[in-house]
């Protein structure tokens, strides 16, 4: 019985759906019109989520904001769950929230203050960098608990990843996610986002400009053969399937 309850009323973690469902609710309303008022969304790809199954899906992205950049995600995915297509003009999807989504985050960063814990809370998966803390650099071992928790995440339900694992475009991408990938094989969704740096600061939550243009798009799932792909190919992959490989940099800069 404890198990079943466990299941209806809690996620993985053990965290109560009631108050990730308000969470994810109030937060959603609260940023709502940062993409769809006096800023704008632009949508492509989610008919590619349509037919994904409930669990084991990782999304992997570029990130701009800390925190931006996941509460458009959150928007989109709990959008998708009910039915909309590219949109998220119908905010009667907050109602009705994908609570088995989960997203990686630096755990000094979810540890700042009250705000960010309630973040944390509605389904963030706290990790230590393996190459900075704070300002200073590290160089750490990538962590097997963290690993584990990322795979209950997954076991679970979608998991949002962000393998650069900072806002700083074309920075290289930390291979912690592909032991993630060998030893969880889930299906492997990319999102390329942009125009969130342009209205936000580093955070995401002060505005620094209205009127912007940002867009989310989501690319078929990448196909890989783990049994044959080295851990520089998937690297490579993925980096590619985000557009943050040294082919788009030079795209960029030319």
């Amino acid at each position: 019985m404890k198990k079943k309850e466990s299941t209806l009323f809690r996620d993985a973690f053990g965290n109560l759906h009631f108050i990730k469902r308000f969470l994810i609710f109030t937060f959603g309303c609260i940023s709502y019109n940062r993409y769809n008022g006096f800023n704008q969304l632009k949508l492509k790809g989610t008919e590619y989520l349509k037919n994904l199954p409930d669990k084991r899906v990782l999304f992997v992205s570029n990130h701009q904001t800390y925190f931006a950049d996941v509460f458009a995600m959150f928007h989109v995915f709990c959008s998708v769950k009910n039915g909309f297509i590219n949109s998220i003009k119908n905010p009667i999807y907050l109602l009705n929230p994908k609570v088995n989504l989960y997203y990686v985050a630096a755990q000094e960063t979810m540890n700042q203050s009250f705000l960010t814990k309630l973040f944390t809370y509605s389904g963030g998966i706290t990790v230590k960098r393996t190459w900075k803390e704070g300002d200073k650099k590290v160089n750490r071992s990538v962590n097997r608990s963290e690993i584990t928790r990322m795979g209950i995440a997954l076991n679970d339900g979608w998991l949002i990843t962000f393998p650069q694992g900072t806002t700083q475009a074309f920075a290289p991408g930390r291979r912690g996610i592909v032991h993630v990938i060998r030893k969880y094989n889930p299906i492997v969704v990319p999102i390329v986002i942009d125009g969130f740096q342009k209205a936000y600061d580093k955070k995401g939550i002060r505005i620094k400009k209205k009127g912007v243009l940002q867009k989310m798009k989501f690319k078929e799932p990448i196909q890989l053969d783990l049994k044959k792909d080295t851990t520089d190919n998937i690297m490579d992959k993925i980096m590619d399937a985000i557009e943050q490989s040294p082919k788009y940099y030079r795209k960029n800069n030319s």
